[in-house]
């Protein structure tokens, strides 16, 4: 037995010695390395290379040639740990940072018993293969999906991937091995950039808030006592700044869904929106990825996005597939987790949803009623420490809207309906636009009463939170972030007595958080006044209380036809929009108003996906939802893709959303280019007659 076991230890050693001598000699001269691998068990301690017979050194020698060259004319390679050839096909292949090439098992294995540097050429790994438990010494980042330094396309997705190669089978649980194990505390988080936390005096939000009130009326005869006299409250941000470092920076949190029916066109697709999305994000802006499925899965924590920081995200991206079902509620927690157990905080925090089905893990089939607002975790809803907006996007015709919908309102965000899958990337645009352009944190409206008798009645807030106290003396409006040149405006109702003279209505004030100095902010509007004559003459309404009344019934009626198409009742649904829709256009044929014409279109377009049962369902629903989040929170979504819509006006938008919009759209054709190349892709017949010329994004 003994020789025979002798005979095995000089086989090796000379294995060893003849396929890479200079090497062997290299590592044996130089000097121990205190990260050294540990040393072979000493029950088999390999044998010197000055022990084997020269007899046996020539004929390994030639055995070794023959390997050799004959693997020179098939141009085959050859895996150093188990010298068994290297194919495209059957087995998973890892290739290192330093260009050398081994079967997964392979490497995976030597890593788990802790060699951390290769085999071949003795280079150090900062990027490690991983299977199985992580060694406790492992730091974050080894077992990423590949090594820092890969090269990039022009910022596009046509990354470098070290993975593409000899897959077969299950290729989700081939790149899951590659993965950092999930941590019970997501504390991870990179730091932020000291240099970002200290705005210079030149480059902060010097203009304020701008508040304007216009009185229905402008005056009241004396003798008349008003049970409803309507002010509006006008708020609009400051402008955008110009100056990347100059804004307030964001953590981004996106929860993507992966689910089977995510295959193909649409997952391709979603990894060309993210693409866009990182590409988006400045040096100072951090971005964390859930992926979801059946489970949830973090991909990388909040990392900056840097040139590195990209690359790493973009390959995360790159590396997603489809399969499994859909559970929205453990993407979100994961998504909350990140949220809540960051170390560092910048000044804005948003969570991007985006999801093509139904949660298939969270309620139970044939519930009577579904509160949806459960999907949303606790700690991140409105009034607790870690709340943040959650932005919903419903990907398709078979996506729960219901559920996105409830999830948005919940979290004080915006639901948008993308029906055109093309249309996927300019939805994420618009609402990056609004992101990367926040100014004001925590803002609210204050309303004071100021003389005797003057009392507020009721506030039209829509989705805000607001409240009239109980003398009816003040109220008050939690309105939260506000975009760069964004707008608001509130209907306030007021009891008005008889007086002489002129009578002080209300005083309005608001106090917010400058995102970018991160100061507290208070400001005090104007008082209002109407007089108070004997007899009014020609007193016209204000046009812009006029046109907010209008805006405010049209939401109330959308809101009304969605409840009755709810109940299946469509003719009636169908009736009340239409009875909006000609009231507006008797006001339109006397005025060039672009909010009646955009009301009207939007309006009649309700109207045709709401005639039916089939047309509600496919699109009637998710559309009505995203009209309704749009003009409750007074903030642009994106509401399906219509031909019809081409001429309409996009309420809402901000100039910063415009250009991100316009970003997008230049880029946009390169998609189906895109497509065509890939041989595993092809462009489905629904998306080359969906590709949007023009969009409704409103």
């Amino acid at each position: 037995m003994a020789p025979a076991w002798d005979r095995a230890k000089h086989a090796l050693a000379t294995r060893l010695c003849i396929r890479f001598p200079a090497r062997q000699r290299a590592v044996e001269d130089a000097p121990a390395k205190a990260e050294a691998p540990p040393p072979p068990p000493p029950a088999a301690p390999a044998a010197p290379a000055r022990a084997v017979p020269e007899e046996k050194l020539k004929s390994s020698s030639v055995s070794v040639r023959r390997l050799s060259s004959s693997g020179s004319r098939g141009k085959k390679k050859v895996c150093t740990i188990c010298l068994g050839g290297i194919r495209t096909g059957g087995q998973a292949l890892f290739t290192a940072e330093c260009s050398h090439e081994f079967h997964f098992h392979c490497i995976s294995s030597n890593v788990n018993h802790g060699n951390y540097i290769c085999p071949v050429c003795r280079a150090e790994w900062k990027e490690l293969p991983f299977q199985g438990t992580q060694p406790a010494d492992t730091a974050y980042g080894r077992a990423r999906v590949s090594p820092v330094n890969w090269p990039q396309d022009d910022g596009q997705m046509s990354v470098v991937r070290r993975l593409s190669r000899g897959y077969s089978g299950n290729l989700q649980q081939q790149l899951a091995v590659f993965r950092t194990p999930e941590a019970s505390i997501f504390n991870d988080d990179e730091n932020i950039d000291p240099q970002s936390e200290t705005v210079d005096e030149h480059n902060a939000v010097t203009n304020s808030v701008e508040i304007k009130t216009y009185s229905e009326f402008p005056a009241i005869q004396k003798s008349v006592r008003r049970q409803v006299f309507a002010i509006l409250i006008h708020l609009k941000a400051p402008k955008s700044l110009d100056s990347v470092s100059s804004r307030a920076p964001l953590d981004l949190v996106t929860v993507l869904d992966v689910s089977g029916s995510m295959s193909g066109i649409k997952l391709s697709l979603l990894k060309r929106a993210m693409s866009f999305v990182i590409q988006t994000l400045g040096p100072n802006d951090r971005l964390s990825v859930i992926a979801f499925s059946s489970t949830a899965q973090r991909l990388f924590p909040l990392r900056r996005m840097t040139l590195t920081g990209r690359q790493q995200a973009l390959q995360a991206i790159s590396s997603l597939v489809a399969s499994g079902g859909t559970n929205i509620a453990d993407g979100l927690k994961k998504g909350a987790k990140v949220v809540e157990d960051r170390r560092r905080k910048n000044p804005v925090c948003s969570i991007i949803l985006l999801s093509d089905g139904q949660d298939t893990h969270s309620f139970l089939s044939g519930e009577a009623e579904v509160n949806y607002s459960i999907l949303v975790p606790p700690s991140i809803l409105p009034g607790r420490s870690h709340h943040v907006q959650i932005h919903t996007f419903g990907f398709g015709t078979d996506h729960d809207s219901a559920a996105m919908h409830a999830i948005a309102e919940t979290s004080n965000g915006t639901f948008s309906f993308i029906d055109a899958e093309g249309s996927i990337q300019d939805a994420f645009a618009q609402c990056m636009g609004g992101l990367l352009s926040v100014v004001i944190k925590d803002m609210r409206l204050c309303i004071e009463c100021i003389d005797e008798g003057v009392s507020l009645t009721s506030i039209k807030s829509g989705s805000y939170a607001s409240q009239v106290a109980g003398n009816e003396r003040s109220g008050l409006v939690d309105i939260g972030d506000l975009y760069a040149d964004e707008e608001r405006g509130f209907l306030v109702t007021l009891h008005v007595p008889a007086a002489h003279g002129q009578t002080v209505l209300i005083k309005p004030k608001c106090t917010y958080l400058d995102a970018i100095t991160m100061e507290n902010v208070q400001l005090d509007g104007e008082e209002v006044i109407i007089q108070r004559p004997a007899y009014c003459v020609d007193c016209k309404m204000s046009p812009e209380v006029e046109r907010e009344w209008h805006r405010v019934q049209a939401t109330e009626d959308m809101s009304a036809a969605r409840s009755a198409a709810e109940n299946g009742s469509f003719s009636q649904a169908v009736s009340i929009l239409e009875s909006r829709r000609r009231i507006l256009e008797l006001h339109a044929a006397h005025s060039s108003d672009s909010q009646f014409l955009a009301l009207i279109k939007e309006l009649r377009e309700m109207q045709d996906r709401v005639e039916s049962r089939q047309r509600y369902e496919e699109s009637g629903r998710a559309y009505m939802l995203s009209g309704l989040s749009s003009h409750s929170w007074q903030r642009a979504t994106a509401r399906g893709d219509s031909t019809e819509l081409t001429t309409l006006i996009h309420t809402y938008q901000t100039p910063s959303m415009v250009d991100m919009l316009q970003r997008s759209q230049t880029i946009l054709p390169s998609v189906v280019e895109m497509l065509n190349r890939s041989s595993t892709v092809a462009p489905s017949k629904s998306f080359s007659s969906h590709l949007p010329t023009s969009r409704h994004i409103a």
